[in-house]
């Protein structure tokens, strides 16, 4: 298990009673719905640990489905998310499970979308409602969402990230960090690319159109006191 500082741990603006089990779980949620992307049927969250022992009386239940349908921690409809939820047709399904080695505050997210796509996400709330994704779609990953955040699936070949990198020099995009991922040489690989300033659609579109990008993710943090 990861160690964090204390500098994880300052609290946000937020409905609930603890930054860690309210507010990170609503962030969590949100980032995973973004990346199952496209529109949300049915949810099961596999809850490890404090989340499985305490979601209820902390409120975590409601916050997740908050996240799941797009809200961030001080909204305060976060209260109703459960009606509105039902509202939306969204299948809500929790589950207690051990999830191994892991933060306590940690929930997997087992993501249904109408289409029938599914897609699994699982991520840690680690203090202060500050976040942690480390496991995409059965592949490891590691990122905190804080900053823009590029994620690819690409055919894993010489010269893809250079590619990358080299349009988003031309855009004057400053990269923060770089994390590549793969299970198997030469077939896919996915990577997390953190930038300092939110891509354009422009961009996005032109990263989009290498021949080799497979598909492709955009996380963009929104502020407290943003709408």
């Amino acid at each position: 298990m990861k160690n964090y500082s204390i500098f994880d741990i300052i609290g946000p603006i937020m409905i609930g009673p603890s930054s860690s089990h309210t507010a990170g779980a609503a962030r969590l949620a949100k980032v995973a719905s973004v990346i199952a992307g496209g529109k949300i049927k049915k949810v099961d969250f596999y809850l490890h640990g404090s989340f499985a022992k305490t979601y209820k009386g902390h409120g975590t239940d409601k916050a997740l489905v908050a996240g799941i349908l797009g809200m961030e921690p001080w909204d305060d409809r976060l209260k109703t998310s459960f009606e509105i939820a039902k509202e939306k047709n969204i299948e809500l399904n929790f589950h207690e499970v051990d999830l191994g080695d892991v933060h306590p505050n940690t929930v997997k997210f087992a993501i249904t979308k109408e289409n029938g796509n599914t897609s699994s996400i699982t991520g840690s709330s680690i203090g202060g409602g500050n976040i942690i994704i480390f496991n995409v779609d059965g592949q490891e990953v590691d990122f905190k969402g804080d900053y823009p955040t590029l994620i690819t699936k690409h055919k894993d070949i010489p010269g893809i990230v250079s590619k990358i990198t080299t349009l988003l020099y031309n855009e004057n995009i400053n990269i923060g960090t770089i994390k590549l991922y793969r299970n198997s040489r030469g077939l896919e690989a996915t990577m997390a690319l953190e930038t300092d300033e939110i891509l354009s659609q422009p961009i996005v579109d032109k990263i989009k159109a290498i021949p080799e990008i497979i598909s492709i993710k955009i996380i963009n943090p929104i502020k407290e006191g943003e709408v």
